[in-house]
């Protein structure tokens, strides 16, 4: 049963949105304060832009009765166009309505990662892990799907992620990399991108990546 247009509404769907990891009760959810901010930058006639490109996600009912970007969002994330971890159709959204200012929000909100300090890697594991994901991107080509499922990553969010990236096989990998490193939080390990490098038959990216990491531990950590 739809619920009614208006405050109740709108709220209902928002309380939806998945919980962060490591955010207590009464902590505000990362994800919904950058959808609020952006919401909030928004003009009337983008917004309008924004509803035209998502005619074909969202009915035209619900279209009509969104009369905010929160509300819009709201829609976004029931249909999982929008998540904690896929933020991939929103940038679409802010590239084609040129707002770059926006867009470099949802990025350093990627960048930083949703997650609560206690659920990242250290900065030494956050180093190695950037390390490694760069000798990656540059050196696996069509095989990325193969290896993000040996890493665990679900087909569907692979297939989102080549629908928002058509003809670029690098962008693809980077955005799928990026994804299972906010998944996994703390959890993202060097190694376990070695052991399902080596699981694919990728033995010599491995190879790589082991030797830039041995490289990378003779050297002091960066001040951060």
């Amino acid at each position: 049963m739809d619920l009614p247009s208006g405050r109740l509404g709108q709220d209902a769907e928002i309380s939806r949105a998945r919980p962060v990891p490591g955010a207590g009760p009464g902590a505000v959810n990362p994800l919904l304060s950058l959808l609020n901010s952006i919401s909030s930058g928004l003009s009337d006639a983008e917004l309008s832009e924004m509803k035209f490109l998502c005619r074909d996600k969202i009915g035209k009912r619900k279209l009509d009765e969104a009369q905010s970007g929160r509300e819009l969002f709201s829609r976004l994330m029931e249909q999982q166009l929008i998540a904690q971890d896929s933020l991939e159709f929103l940038r679409r959204l802010l590239q084609h309505i040129r707002r770059d200012d926006l867009l470099s929000q949802v990025v350093h909100f990627e960048e930083e990662g949703p997650h609560a300090p206690d659920n990242q890697p250290d900065g030494h594991e956050k180093r190695l892990l950037k390390a490694a994901v760069k000798v990656i991107c540059d050196n696996v080509g069509r095989e990325w799907k193969k290896l993000m499922r040996e890493l665990g990553m679900a087909e569907v969010k692979l297939d989102r992620i080549v629908a928002a990236h058509p003809y670029n096989l690098y962008e693809q990998l980077v955005q799928a990399l990026r994804e299972w490193q906010l998944w996994k939080g703390k959890d993202a390990k060097v190694a376990d991108l070695i052991k399902a490098l080596r699981n694919c038959n990728l033995n010599l990216v491995a190879d790589q990546v082991e030797e830039k990491i041995s490289q990378l531990n003779m050297e002091p950590d960066e001040m951060v």
